[in-house]
């Protein structure tokens, strides 16, 4: 496990979900959208998954995983690659409940700002239908920090 800097703890706070890629049995990759619930400095990072479907069983057969969150805006975006381990409903923290509890609340509530200052109506608030209760956590060892924003490799000089 490697440390996870704070600018980069920050930043997947504030973007609230990440991308995460795992391997199905054709070794193909598969994404998904999860919420992050938890960040550790330590090098530890704790998604939640909702339903037990494709992620899950990725993630049992090989748990090798990557988790990617952008900002187009600020020219800014992250993966980190890993380890999973599969935490099941009945070992849940409450802490983690509650958190997902409060983020449910607040994305709710954003929505309806911005809808009340846009003047729009939402005819649907699908926090709303979204289980109250995870089927599992995905707890994440991170072991590699990557970027995107920087440059990989140099430009090739140009031929003359």
């Amino acid at each position: 496990m490697i440390n996870i800097p704070e600018e980069i703890m920050y930043f997947l706070r504030d973007q609230g979900f990440v991308i995460v890629s795992t391997i199905n049995s054709r070794g193909k990759i598969h994404c998904a959208a999860k919420d992050v619930i938890s960040i550790e400095p330590e090098g530890r990072v704790i998604l939640i998954d909702l339903y037990c479907n494709n992620t899950y069983k990725n993630l049992t057969r090989n748990p090798t995983v990557s988790i990617t969150s952008v900002d187009e805006h600020r020219f800014m975006g992250f993966t980190l690659q890993g380890k999973a381990k599969l935490i099941s409903s009945n070992d849940i923290k409450e802490e983690h409940l509650n958190k997902w509890e409060d983020k449910i609340i607040k994305r709710i509530s954003s929505r309806v700002i911005k809808g009340v200052q846009a003047g729009m109506k939402s005819k649907k608030h699908y926090e709303i239908g979204l289980p109250r209760h995870p089927k599992y956590l995905i707890e994440i060892d991170v072991e590699n920090i990557i970027d995107l924003a920087k440059p990989l490799n140099k430009p090739a000089k140009e031929a003359k």
